[in-house]
């Protein structure tokens, strides 16, 4: 009983200390940089993918096709959704559960980060698209 106490008053204390300043949560080291770029390269890896496959268009050929548009939109649209619950004093910690942790989460987008890099490779080294 005691265990469990200590771990509730230690979450309780860690909720407190997550700063909402804006500087603190964009600081380099801080929670949402890398988060929210993880969750654009996700995104934009399966659909650009999901493009060369279904129209045959490389990453580049997407860009000028009038994707820039379409990426700031999204980069907005997700940087804000990832913003809301950080300045609440939500970390992603908390809310990891299961399979679907906040740790899965960087390296999902860490390797989605790694397969823009290689489309944006094949097409410079090859001339054509990846698939």
């Amino acid at each position: 009983m005691a265990l469990k106490k200590s771990k509730e008053v230690t979450y309780i204390s860690f909720l407190r200390q997550v700063s909402t300043k804006f500087s603190d949560l964009l600081a380099f080291s801080g929670p949402a940089p890398e988060r929210i770029n993880g969750r654009l390269a996700m995104v934009g890896f399966v659909l650009a993918l999901a493009v060369e496959l279904f129209k045959g268009q490389d990453v580049f050929a997407q860009i000028s096709d009038g994707g820039v548009f379409l990426f700031v939109g999204t980069s907005i649209l997700l940087s804000v959704a990832s913003l809301i619950p950080l300045f609440k004093g939500v970390s992603v910690e908390s809310k990891s559960d299961g399979i679907m942790t906040s740790d899965a989460e960087l390296l999902n987008g860490r390797l989605a980060m790694l397969g823009l890099v290689a489309l944006a490779f094949t097409k410079y080294v090859t001339g054509g698209t990846l698939v």
